[in-house]
């Protein structure tokens, strides 16, 4: 895994950097505000992008929008203090594939990154109920008709088997763990998903479980 960092503080830089490395996670870059992460990525070509979102010049949602528009293959993760619910929308909403908070420890964020490389989605603690949350108070606004059409649709996409893995995944539960409940393979509930993710027409785990609670697929844990 080869990881590139963008923070305008640089002694959190530096500190994070040198943390990371003590794990055996290969950095390929830094950067320190979203224009320059945006010029590394199209030199270093990282696998994934550690970002900070509150950044002068160029925040880090707008470093995504035009990352992910250009070089949509390298997955990004935002690294923050912030627990705002638009900063967590807006992330997952333009194709983070996580947001995680500053004041995760260390074995967490790298176990954290590790997962990634297994399709999971690296939310800090209660950051996932927020998501669902925030999806569910901005369709709020569609009336009932409108959400049981929709919800009528996508469950006529979608097999009981691709449901019943949709509704524990939504739970927070992993892929292994949702293998072991239904007897299947990690790799069987993966293929699952992605043909969840492609039918819904979205990109990725989190838009997948936040779209579902939004039209009343799967309750808000």
């Amino acid at each position: 895994m080869r990881l590139m960092l963008v923070d305008d503080h640089p002694l959190f830089l530096e500190g994070l950097k040198y943390l990371l490395e003590t794990y055996g996670i290969d950095i390929a870059g830094i950067a320190q505000n979203g224009m320059e992460a945006l010029e590394q990525a199209r030199v270093l070509s990282p696998d994934i992008i550690l970002m900070d979102i509150k950044m002068p010049e160029c925040s880090g949602i707008d470093a995504l929008k035009l990352i992910k528009a250009e070089m949509p293959d390298i997955k990004i993760v935002m690294l923050t203090t912030s627990d705002e619910d638009e900063d967590i929308f807006d992330a997952i909403k333009y194709g983070a594939s996580g947001y995680l908070l500053k004041s995760t420890n260390a074995r967490e964020l790298v176990g954290m990154l590790n997962d990634l490389d297994k399709g999971e989605v690296p939310l800090s603690k209660g950051l996932a109920s927020q998501l669902l949350k925030e999806f569910k108070s901005n369709n709020c606004h569609k009336n009932t008709a409108t959400r049981k059409y929709q919800q009528n649709n996508q469950r006529m996409q979608l097999t009981e088997r691709q449901l019943e893995i949709l509704e524990m995944v939504a739970k927070g539960i992993t892929y292994k763990e949702v293998g072991d409940t239904l007897g299947l393979t990690e790799r069987t509930v993966k293929y699952h998903m992605g043909r969840i993710i492609e039918l819904m027409h979205l990109e990725n785990r989190a838009q997948v479980i936040a779209y579902a609670a939004r039209i009343g697929l799967v309750e808000k844990t």
